[in-house]
């Protein structure tokens, strides 16, 4: 008998062919006409200003593992590959690749520049996800639902623009002049979401000031001696007993020679510097909520571009760091330090350009979000996330919410404001829906203006923050705007997978943007996933020369390893994964076991002879449908490492070391000791057995079960039903425990090896518990026992 798979062993080289073919017949594309149930993932769209990463190629393969599973339990399955091609990040690496300024470059040539970037890039994301398996609805790209889309397509920014339109109408929009996070860097207004702390080195200079009353010296402790200009005033604890004397009076600014009051407060801590403070504005958060509660009128001397203004005086046109370090020279020049320390400090900085953020005062839209707190508490309750633990975060930022939300920027490459406004009276001018606006460069879609009858407009230059274009992603994979009838049937949308680290950005503008417009929960699960570290614990990076290339990984290994590793190395939902190359290397010595087990059964063929199943049979079977329930339950939750583990272990342990030596001799029935219907049962069991095996793995290990189900049964994986428990063995009695069978074998091949025997040598006489009775047959020839007796402990004599 020959074995149905003539190659001898799994190679890479048998990936492409099948992906090739996947492509070539659209085995996954999405029919948005179909009477099944849909099942739609929310894919986070991958930035493309940087090759793919080891973190992405692991969660992308465990979405891809979600969208095989639910094709297989009967749905018709929403898969859809979004390219993020907006703004900052495209912006900040156009700059670095092209060696230009945003500032210095005029808007088309550099949107130009940021296209020609883009096309290189998107290609190489592309093809990082094609070799490692993933199924896609479409790698077409289009406006259709289901293939794949760019953030940076005028489908896609023509929707982000009509959701402004409605929530416009609706009145949550409004534009105000108000205090802001402002990056220097990147040189736009920022989110509170897009911040980010960091303990930097500071100098805390301490400054003497003059008590205008008496005249005595006092001292305050800053690292921000280039905002004195805008102090607004001087404060004490209360109950700091050395000040109380000052209350009331007035102290007067080195320098500037300007006089603010001195007033008791609890935001002065008595033991940092002398604990006197400078309230300024704006030197942080705890000035910014100081001057509102003090209703002061605040002095901003820090320009838009992060340069000095003309309330800073002398210094003027200097950068920040500029105008500290003259500042600092000025005072010690007057005899006015009285010391300097350097001290950490606990400094805002920009998640992108990791610059210190200053606080400016500038005119933005501001999307309405304090009073849709409860709401969207409301609907994240609704909501199963995956872990609950996840879901914390989610709460927590929600509780930490201050302000509405800037929504403006003042950037090129972005989704622009569709709004114009009229020379003469000031009218905003709000277009209809049904078209992508550039408002910089277009005029409006009317003649003259509805209030005055003007006939010249401003075209709206500023452009939508990335979260509010990314907040949309769910939105637009179902239709709203395009499909309607389809987004309609079809919300909410099945699946939200992301990572932890962008919970309080990318999930909950999205939950709000949603639910403003819909009313309702945009997702009906949440998994979120945690971060992929080096084999040491660390964060990956280029300068630790601990990066892995998933491209890389592909080209020595092939995608099968790489995802059964996925699977196995861990529950990415509830901690960080480890990588390296030496872990990925040893998971493939699963498939190299899996091939070889399925070219054995595959050397015997299924034929139509009666079966009867012996009590090995009905044991085997029994464990194979066990282990189908628990699989299907944890791939329900999104949880695909206790299933692979455990099936890893049964393929490995229970079915190939312990069942396959079983029956191996009955199989092949070549003294005839067996009856027709003996053998049949064990070639039947086996082809059984092994087909659920595959069909358990094909959502992980598409590849190789791709091969070996075409191969041995002739048919196409990717067309069967995920197998389901038959109830003619799930928790059927059987008269002995897995593992005390498992036990019995080993210690007899011990034994025989203790005595430096093979382990084919006869056993004169063994007594073995009354339990395995009914699979003494396969026992005696497995274990070639001459004589065979019951008792209570297991007994050997060689």
């Amino acid at each position: 008998m020959k074995p149905k798979i003539k190659n001898k062993r799994w190679s890479k080289e048998f990936e492409e062919p099948i992906r090739r073919s996947w492509k070539r017949k659209r085995v996954f594309e999405f029919n948005h006409k179909t009477r099944r149930p849909v099942f739609s993932i929310d894919t986070p769209p991958p930035y493309v200003d940087a090759p793919v990463h080891i973190g992405q190629a692991v969660t992308y393969t465990i979405m891809d593992f979600i969208a095989r599973f639910k094709r297989m339990r009967g749905f018709d399955v929403l898969f859809p590959l979004g390219l993020d091609r907006n703004g900052l990040p495209i912006e900040m690496a156009v700059e670095r690749k092209f060696n230009v300024s945003i500032q210095d470059t005029p808007r088309e040539k550099f949107i130009t520049l940021c296209k020609k970037l883009l096309e290189q890039s998107s290609l190489e994301s592309l093809d990082s996800f094609y070799k490692l398996g993933h199924s896609y609805t479409s790698w077409k790209h289009g406006e259709e639902i289901g293939e794949l889309y760019y953030t940076d397509s005028d489908s896609y920014r023509k929707t982000t623009q009509e959701t402004f339109i409605d929530l416009w109408k609706s009145g949550m929009i409004y534009q105000a002049k108000r205090i802001s996070n402002y990056c220097p860097g990147c040189r736009t207004t920022i989110a509170d979401a897009e911040i980010e702390y960091k303990n930097l080195s500071s100098d805390f200079v301490h400054v003497k000031w003059k008590v205008r009353e008496t005249g005595e010296s006092i001292t305050i402790a800053t690292t921000r001696p280039e905002l004195i200009c805008t102090c607004g005033m001087i404060i004490y604890n209360p109950k700091d007993e050395r000040y109380r004397h000052l209350k009331g009076k007035h102290a007067v600014l080195p320098i500037y020679e300007k006089e603010v009051p001195i007033m008791p407060h609890t935001s002065a801590k008595i033991e940092t510097g002398s604990g006197l403070a400078m309230m300024c504005s704006f030197g942080d958060y705890t000035d910014i909520r100081f001057f509102r509660e003090m209703k002061l009128k605040p002095i901003v001397a820090i320009n838009q571009d992060g340069t000095m203004n003309e309330h800073a005086g002398f210094l003027e046109g200097m950068s920040v760091d500029d105008a500290r370090k003259k500042m600092i020279e000025i005072l010690k020049s007057q005899d006015l330090i009285e010391k300097e320390q350097k001290v950490m400090h606990r400094t805002p900085v920009c998640e992108r350009s990791r610059n210190p953020i200053e606080f400016v005062s500038i005119s933005e839209y501001y999307l309405k979000q304090l009073n849709m707190k409860k709401n969207i508490v409301r609907v994240s309750n609704r909501i199963k996330f995956f872990s609950k633990r996840s879901k914390q975060i989610l709460l927590d930022w929600i509780d930490t919410l201050s302000m509405d939300w800037a929504v403006s920027r003042r950037r090129y490459y972005a989704t622009e404001i569709p709004l114009w406004y009229c020379k003469k009276c000031g009218e905003t001018i709000v277009p209809p829906k049904g078209k992508y606006y550039q408002p910089w460069k277009e005029k409006p879609p009317v003649k003259k203006c509805p209030k005055c009858g003007g006939k010249d407009f401003i075209g709206e230059e500023r452009v939508f923050d990335t979260w509010f274009d990314s907040s949309i992603s769910p939105l637009y994979v179902l239709g709203y705007g395009r499909k309607n009838g389809f987004f309609k049937k079809s919300v909410p949308c099945s699946l939200r997978p992301q990572g932890k680290e962008i919970v309080r950005t990318w999930l909950y503008y999205t939950l709000l943007r949603s639910y403003q417009l819909t009313k309702k929960p945009i997702f009906e699960n949440i998994w979120i996933h945690y971060h992929v570290l080096d084999e040491k614990g660390n964060k990956m990076s280029k300068s630790l020369g601990n990066v892995i290339d998933p491209l890389d990984v592909v080209k020595r290994f092939g995608a099968e390893p790489f995802r059964i590793w996925c699977a196995l190395e861990g529950n990415i939902t509830l901690s960080d994964l480890r990588c390296s190359y030496e872990r990925i290397e040893g998971a493939s010595k699963f498939l190299t076991k899996l091939w070889n087990i399925a070219r054995f059964v595959s050397t015997f063929r299924v034929r139509k002879t009666k079966h009867s199943l012996l009590e090995t049979d009905k044991w085997i079977l029994n464990e194979i449908n066990r282990i189908a329930k628990e699989t299907s339950e944890c791939y329900e939750n999104f949880d695909f490492h206790r299933p692979v583990s455990d099936l890893k272990h049964f393929i490995w342990e229970t079915f190939a070391s312990h069942y396959l030596e079983l029956v191996k001799s009955r199989a092949y029935n070549q003294d005839r000791k067996f009856t027709k219907a003996e053998q049949a049962a064990a070639i039947h069991t086996l082809n059984e057995v092994l087909e659920k095996i595959l069909l358990l793995l094909a959502p992980i290990t598409p590849f190789i079960t791709h091969k070996l189900y075409k191969d041995i049964f002739g048919k196409i994986v990717e067309e069967q039903k995920f197998p389901k428990p038959d109830r003619k063995y799930t928790g059927k009695r059987i008269g002995f425990k897995t593992e005390e069978l498992m036990e019995l074998s080993s210690r007899i091949w011990k034994a025989k090896k203790d005595k430096g025997l093979s382990l084919k040598a006869p056993i004169r006489k063994a007594t073995i518990p009354e339990k395995f009775r009914k699979i003494e047959k396969d026992l005696i020839e497995t274990h070639n026992i001459q004589h065979l007796e019951y008792g209570d402990k297991l007994k050997i004599r060689l």
